[in-house]
């Protein structure tokens, strides 16, 4: 075997390995939530950013801007292959951040322009924590130059689908609504962050909670009431327990175990609960779902980059 052969070989083996595969478990022709990525700031090649979509008669809402969300939601759109049309990238137009924690949105300048490119003849608007609106600024400002040529140079391109209004989130309660969803933003506890959100996602025929970055928060239990999904973070007890002390601070401070998840679905009693932004820490999915079972007996989904409920 030459070494171009070896080259095409290792090529394929590692297109194969880190191909995402599509789970569809979703019962409602209306409402679709989809988990474009499920990971953290660890660069796990098989957990795209964090980002989900709820994409409700075709319109999508994103929830979180993750590295790699245009391309995840383009992987379910009609335009490759999938079956979801409010995934086609200029139907991108509402978005919702929990945090400004980097994992969470160093896919913002790709959410702001991508679907500019491809068609989007429309500001983004964004709903998020106080300093979106500066966040955006510099991402204008440092595209600036990219933004003016494809303005007017000879691409065809409108003025109106690279702009942005932003909407910063300063009270707990009903912060976005319209004829299809109702959005409410509450409180978590994410360290010493001092704006991260969760949301509750109000649908036609769904409910749906997303705690964000959180440790376990009682307004998570509150929200959840009456839910049919609760997707939340989570990280290994056991994986936990092999930390330095100095990690095991940080992270009690910050997330929410899986016995911690438990305790809370059990209060809460969510009709699915939904794991992402997973820290498995050399834990299997197995071991995560025996972890939560020591206290929780209902339904609950390991989520997997491009699963659909």
């Amino acid at each position: 075997m030459n070494l171009r052969q070896v080259s095409l070989l290792l090529c394929t083996i590692i297109s194969t390995t880190y191909t995402f595969s599509q789970r569809d478990f979703s019962e409602s022709d209306l409402t679709k939530l989809v988990l474009l990525g499920t990971g953290n700031p660890n660069p796990s090649p098989d957990q795209s950013g964090c980002a989900l979509a709820i994409v409700v008669n075709d319109v999508p809402y994103m929830i979180d801007f993750g590295p790699g969300l245009i391309r995840r939601a383009a992987a379910l759109s009609p335009r490759y292959g999938g079956n979801i049309v409010g995934l086609n990238s200029k139907n991108i137009k509402k978005a919702f951040l929990t945090h400004l924690h980097s994992d969470h949105t160093s896919g913002y300048p790709d959410l702001i322009l991508t679907p500019w490119v491809m068609g989007r003849d429309e500001p983004l608007e964004v709903y998020g924590p106080e300093g979106i609106t500066e966040m955006t600024e510099h991402i204008l400002e440092a595209y600036k130059e990219d933004i003016k040529y494809r303005l007017y140079g000879s691409e065809p391109a409108n003025d109106k689908g690279w702009r942005v209004n932003c909407h910063e989130i300063t009270e707990e309660g009903l912060i976005y609504q319209d004829e299809l969803v109702k959005v409410e933003a509450f409180p978590v506890p994410h360290g010493t962050w001092p704006n991260a959100w969760g949301f509750r996602f109000t649908t036609p025929d769904r409910i749906i909670v997303i705690s964000g970055d959180s440790a376990p928060s009682e307004k998570i239990i509150e929200y959840t009431k009456g839910a049919d999904i609760l997707v939340h973070e989570v990280y290994s007890q056991a994986g936990y327990e092999r930390k330095s002390e100095s990690w095991k601070t940080y992270h009690a401070a910050h997330h929410t175990s899986t016995l911690e998840l438990a305790e809370i679905a059990s209060l809460a009693d969510p009709g699915l609960v939904i794991l992402y932004h997973i820290l498995f820490w050399g834990s299997t999915e197995d071991e995560l779902l025996d972890e939560i079972a020591v206290k929780y007996h209902g339904k609950v989904f390991v989520g997997r980059d491009l699963d659909v409920f």
